[in-house]
């Protein structure tokens, strides 16, 4: 009789089949085998909130075959992921395969190479239940939640609506930064910069700021208009310039601790563009196994959902002489261990790491696809810098005095002396070298130029910020980021616009509606606390019932209350100045599924609506005439706003719904297949850049190509051969991610 070793992915299976012998044989869950029914709550709440748990259709077959192979085997070895939703897994298996106690092992394991899987068998355990019972609390929770809520969304606002536990949280926080941005008062406000250059010894030109009037350092916001800049600047013109001040000092640039789930997200998101489930799903593929050519497959990652920094002590053993080997002694300072910023750290208990330093970029390049390969690479050099000897730097400071003025300019410079853990990831650390001068020496002015600045406005979310956010209010934990960010996307709440989160009209709408009469289920603080709760319960310090019904009482009588107290009218209509062309009743802002729009208050009689893009809840202004005819109705064509964009179309519409077709404007040949052409294109999530042979072709850029007058092929990188585009402020810059190249 052969042992069963049960995993929740096939990839996952096929990796850990390698390793073991014919005495083996390892099988796929195909993930989750039973949850909560979709068709009802499935959470009997008179019965302690007994969860009512149902096999899918899609698992049945998996659990027949499971169940058959069990029956047969001597012993069932559960090897899901060690986290609580791998833990429920087994659970669920063991409740479903019904085998003998004494037949059930559960095996847990950090990385899928053979040392690791050997020991794990070594040394079985049985199945947590405190971490099932975490893991059973938050799918609860979450249901209660979803399914009270959402069906009271549907029916006070609009169908398709949803709401949730984390999602809510997270929406409000994009919702909170948008209106921020909204309130922001531009201020105007100037700079001064001078440039010098050393009247002896070599002419090196170098640049300071104006840093000081009158001794004292001035606030960003000081020099408020042109007037007073130009006066500055008047001033300064005949005034003498020496070297008042030089400062040198040393320092030590550390390297950051290796990643956890938060901090690979942020990472990824920051330099390669990545979004959170992108980035889990290719850390998945690397977790489970690669094939590397005739050494088959294998797991070239640790597990990648983990808040620890810790690294094994056998990797740091093996760290260490690789990185002597491959850089030299002066870059070891042997191992180093970091201290983890959270009071609980969550599910796997090891950083996210490559499995062996040994499987270093040029052996694995070749097997990988290129995303696989630019997240390995940022896990390999990330792991390898925290291991690594601190960066030194030589900074100096050099304050420059005008004479007889109260003005005193401050340049500052630097200088790498060892590039230490920068050797493999390297940051934006830039070379500044200024001259070598003396105090009391005089310089030369070159040139002043004032500058004209306006204060900003603070940045919406990226997703990387929001991550980083979350995080910090404690809220949700690393297997939940990524989910939660795709949700509240595809649930309509957010939509991206330059790689940034803008929330939408009905997310407004909706967190106005559940901050106003469901303040505990968007409370940062109180969602942080429920976290505390869950992870309490995986540590088998409190029970999973009581938390559940500490939450469900008030939240079921205060949702009973809202329901009779709140009408659908009262939260989705807002009172108008138009008036209906078709029927002559006033109209009414109404908010659907997509947004704001004016409807006829004639409903059901009279059916007009108008799109509502104005600002501040206007009307739009009337759609701009072409001067051109229908060529299909022969009304005006206008020019309109769309859900991507400006379009040009009937006046006629809905009666006629033509469209023109504009002509596509090129940038250029593709530069990944050489064939197709670069064309803009609209998405959800924003304006991009693609071959126009996708999908035969799938390169992309989210900036546009740069193309030098009277040329119709894009400028490339002086660095990396890479496509030139425009970045914030019609800068130029690489559109190679690691490439930091700008102009």
């Amino acid at each position: 009789m052969k042992n069963l070793v049960i995993v929740e992915s096939p990839t996952k299976a096929k990796t850990i089949a390698k390793f073991l012998g014919k005495d083996f044989k390892v099988e796929s869950s195909f993930g989750h085998i039973r949850d909560l029914p979709k068709s009802k709550l499935g959470v009997d709440v008179d019965n302690n909130f007994k969860p009512q748990y149902v096999v899918p259709a899609k698992s049945k077959a998996v659990v027949n075959k499971l169940k058959k192979l069990a029956e047969k085997s001597n012993l069932i070895y559960f090897a899901t992921d060690e986290d609580r939703e791998g833990e429920a897994i087994s659970w669920h298996l063991a409740t479903l395969l019904k085998s003998p106690e004494e037949k059930i092992k559960r095996i847990v394991f950090h990385e899928i190479t053979e040392e690791a899987i050997e020991e794990a068998l070594k040394n079985p355990r049985g199945i947590d239940l405190n971490l099932v019972d975490a893991q059973q609390a938050r799918r609860i929770l979450d249901r209660l939640v979803g399914y009270q809520l959402s069906p009271f969304l549907w029916k006070k606002v609009a169908r398709g609506l949803s709401a949730g536990r984390v999602q809510s949280v997270a929406v409000r926080l994009i919702v909170e930064r948008e209106r921020e941005i909204q309130a922001f008062k531009t201020v105007e406000y100037w700079s001064i910069d001078a440039k010098f250059k050393p009247t002896q010894g070599k002419p090196i030109e170098f640049e300071a700021k104006l840093n000081k009037i009158n001794n004292k350092v001035i606030d960003k916001l000081e020099i408020k208009d042109e007037a007073s800049a130009k006066k500055i600047v008047d001033d300064l013109k005949n005034a003498r310039y020496l070297v008042s001040e030089i400062e040198k000092k040393e320092t030590r640039k550390n390297p950051l601790p290796p990643f956890t789930t938060s901090t690979l997200q942020q990472t990824a998101n920051q330099r390669l563009g990545f979004s959170a489930k992108q980035t889990m799903r290719l850390a998945q593929q690397l977790y489970e196994g690669v094939e590397l050519g005739s050494g088959g497959a294998v797991g070239l990652i640790t597990y990648m959902r983990t808040d620890s920094v810790n690294l094994a002590d056998k990797f740091l053993g093996e760290v260490q002489p690789y990185i002597k080997n491959k850089f030299g002694a002066s870059y070891t300072t042997g191992p180093k261990k970091y201290q983890a910023k959270s009071r609980l750290v969550q599910e796997a208990h090891e950083a996210i790491r490559p499995t062996s330093a040994s499987n270093d970029l040029e052996l694995v390049k070749q097997y990988l696809d290129v995303r696989q390969f630019k997240l390995y690479q940022l896990i390999w050099q990330r792991a390898l810098a925290s291991q690594m000897s601190p960066a030194i730097i030589d900074n100096t400071r050099i304050d420059i005095e005008a004479t007889n003025t109260p003005y005193s300019f401050r340049a500052t410079g630097s200088v790498i002396k060892f590039d230490g853990y920068l050797k493999v990831y390297p940051n934006n650390t830039q070379e500044n070298i200024l001259p070598a001068l003396k105090e009391k020496e005089v310089v030369e002015l070159i040139k002043l130029s004032p500058e004209q600045h306006f204060t900003q406005p603070p940045a919406r979310y990226s997703e990387a910020t929001l991550v980083k956010a979350l995080e910090e209010y404690g809220i949700g934990r690393p297997s939940t980021y990524a989910p939660t960010i795709a949700t509240i996307q595809e649930r309509g709440y957010v939509e991206k616009e330059e790689k940034r989160l803008k929330p939408t009209d009905i997310a407004f709408l909706v967190n106005d509606l559940l901050v106003e009469h469901f303040p505990k289920i968007v409370d940062f603080k109180f969602t942080a606390h429920m976290e505390d709760d869950l992870d309490e319960i995986a540590e088998g310090k409190m029970k999973w019932q009581p938390v559940i019904h500490g939450f469900w009482g008030p939240f079921k009588q205060n949702l009973e209350k809202k329901d009779e107290e709140l009408s659908k009218k009262e939260l989705t209509e807002q009172k108008s100045d138009e008036v209906c062309e078709k029927c002559g009743k006033p109209m009414v802002i109404k908010v659907g599924r997509f947004g704001r729009f004016l409807a006829c208050t004639g409903y059901p009689e009279c059916k007009n609506t108008k799109p509502l893009n104005g600002e501040n809840g206007e009307p739009p202004a009337p759609p701009e005439k072409t001067g051109e005819k229908c060529p299909e109705c022969g009304s005006e064509l206008v020019k309109r706003k769309g859900r991507y964009g400006e379009f040009v179309g009937c006046s006629n519409y809905p009666k006629c719904r033509y469209i023109k077709k504009e002509p596509v404007q090129e940038f250029g040949t593709c530069p990944q297949c050489g064939k197709g052409k670069i064309v803009g294109k609209r998405s959800r999530r924003g304006f991009f850049y693609a071959c126009n042979q996708y999908p035969e072709c799938k390169f992309a850029l989210w900036g546009r190509p740069y193309l030098k007058e009277g040329k119709t092929e894009p400028e490339k990188c002086p660095k990396c051969n890479s496509v030139l585009v425009y970045g914030p402020k019609d800068t130029i810059k690489c559109s190679n991610k690691e490439c930091k190249y700008k102009s």
